[in-house]
């Protein structure tokens, strides 16, 4: 699931409210966006069963947080509470608990009417230049760039912006 989630070339926001541990954590930061709740928490609850972290969890931490950080977290299991993981940057967004599903869903319809082929690729991009230098980067964002610059999308935000008025996106 965690690698469907990675290589979906679609956004995937993880919805949190209430306690994410062990697999759980790993499954939100799995996902490309993060809005959480502030009864919401983060927890490595590997170690507190004599186990080490999985699904993900010490490739993301480690990659968000740095290794003294991420080893902090997996080491002692403590929950991370929701100001405190947005601080880290492992959530994006705190809310109150009310209004969790109303932000949830702003976010996910502005995506939703966003450019399909260029979100898909923006994501492609973030998963890919961890792993190049800088000029493999700009080679492959310049690749990519290439792909997003003959979509219909694209055509239809350079005519919206010449009309003055918003993009109407289809997702071609």
């Amino acid at each position: 699931m965690i690698i469907r989630i990675r290589h979906m070339e679609k956004p995937v926001i993880a919805r949190i409210n209430g306690i994410a541990a062990g697999s759980g954590a790993s499954l939100a930061l799995s996902c490309d966006i993060r809005i959480a709740s502030e009864e919401a928490g983060l927890k490595q609850a590997f170690i507190g069963v004599g186990l080490v972290p999985d699904s993900g969890s010490s490739y993301f931490l480690t990659r968000a947080l740095g290794p003294g950080r991420a080893l902090e977290l997996i080491m002692t299991g403590r929950t991370v509470g929701a100001k405190e993981a947005e601080n880290l940057g492992l959530v994006n967004q705190v809310v109150p608990a009310a209004e969790l599903d109303k932000v949830v869903d702003d976010v996910a319809g502005k995506l939703a009417k966003g450019p399909t082929r260029a979100l898909g690729l923006s994501k492609r991009i973030v998963n890919q230049v961890s792993r190049l230098d800088l000029h493999e980067a700009l080679e492959y964002e310049a690749q990519n760039q290439d792909i997003a610059g003959k979509t219909q999308d694209h055509l239809e935000a350079v005519r919206a912006f010449l009309e003055k008025r918003q993009p109407k996106f289809s997702g071609t």
